[in-house]
């Protein structure tokens, strides 16, 4: 196996509570928990979990768009080079890989300037990363990657409000796309969106993932969306990677109860077909009081004592079989837990 280009090592992020004028400190919420894990080039690796798990949070510090308080992030953005820990990085160095790494945002409506036409959106991507020599190359590359996104030149003149969701996060792609990045954030890039338009959009990421050779973080609380576009799938909760291995293991296979919960709550498209729900206890847990033993044992069906006293360790369970998955659990492998369909 080649070496990875995004290799993320113990990565923690903590946000300070504070109260009053003074913002006198109250607490710590740790939103990130000591994740790691690596993305193989040309590879795309699905985050998913319940909204508030830490998933986006953990996006971001990969691209140090929010600070990590700690941990590292290698990134290899030329193979014949040694990888380089952007943690490290100076504003100025950070500046240099900006256009390598960029971020598509959740929400269409919002990611996009109102008062800028399409046209000066996408080109203050390239004029502020030097990437155009004349406001005629510059008027080549909008087109061009326009039309890639199934868009046309016509529409560069035109303002954000002229566009449908689908259409606005075709242009958030555009503009995440014109620099020619090697490395993708793809923050629920599909969430805001109807249903029939979330299918367009996928099949364009990975059109674009195989034309442009693209590495992908994509983050998403639907298993059934990560499921279609995603190589394997890393498994968040309270911060934490529970589960982590190819896509098919974690969707057939569910090694984690939080895993199998995930997977019985996508709707099964066949109305003659009853599906057992497993419904989780609670809300998801406080961020603030985070439970001893398993972060997840207040509201898994399967807990016993030792879930409630003992933390248990990111491990792989397929050693034997030299294939990688990797779950936080006491009873991986023991466990018969339902995978989809079943």
């Amino acid at each position: 196996m080649t070496e990875p280009l995004i290799s993320v090592r113990h990565l923690t992020r903590d946000f300070e509570i504070t109260r009053g004028l003074s913002h006198k400190k109250i607490g710590t919420i740790r939103a990130v928990n000591d994740v790691s894990f690596s993305i193989q080039r040309g590879e795309i690796l699905g985050m998913v979990g319940e909204s508030g798990c830490g998933k986006t949070t953990a996006g971001r510090c990969v691209l140090r768009a929010i600070e990590p308080t700690a941990g590292e992030v290698w990134i290899r953005l030329v193979e014949t080079e040694e990888a380089q820990n952007l943690l490290q990085f100076t504003p100025r160095q950070l500046q240099t890989v900006r256009k390598d790494m960029r971020l598509i945002f959740q929400d269409p409506y919002s990611s996009l300037n109102p008062r800028m036409t399409i046209k000066d959106i996408l080109s203050e991507v390239l004029v502020t990363n030097g990437l155009t020599r004349s406001k005629s190359d510059t008027y080549y590359q909008v087109a061009t990657i326009l039309e890639k996104v199934g868009l046309s030149e016509d529409h560069m003149s035109l303002y954000p409000h002229a566009f449908s969701g689908g259409q606005r996060q075709r242009i958030a792609i555009a503009r995440a796309l014109i620099s020619k990045p090697k490395f993708i954030v793809a923050d629920e890039p599909v969430s805001a969106l109807d249903v029939s338009i979330q299918a367009q959009i996928l099949n364009l990421l990975l059109q674009l993932k195989s034309e442009m050779n693209l590495t992908f973080l994509f983050i998403a609380h639907n298993l059934a969306v990560i499921g279609h576009a995603c190589d394997r799938i890393a498994v968040m909760y309270l911060g934490e990677i529970v589960e982590m291995a190819d896509a098919a293991a974690v969707i057939n296979s569910p090694c984690h109860p939080y895993s199998e919960a995930l997977i019985s709550a996508v709707p099964e498209p066949d109305p003659r077909i009853r599906k057992k729900r497993i419904p989780l206890r609670g809300e998801i847990g406080d961020f603030l009081n985070l439970p001893s033993g398993c972060v997840f044992h207040p509201r898994c069906p399967y807990v016993l004592d030792i879930c409630r006293t003992q933390k248990p360790e990111l491990h792989n369970i397929n050693i034997k079989e030299d294939k990688e998955h990797w779950v936080a659990c006491h009873f991986a492998g023991s466990l018969n837990l339902a995978g989809i369909g079943q």
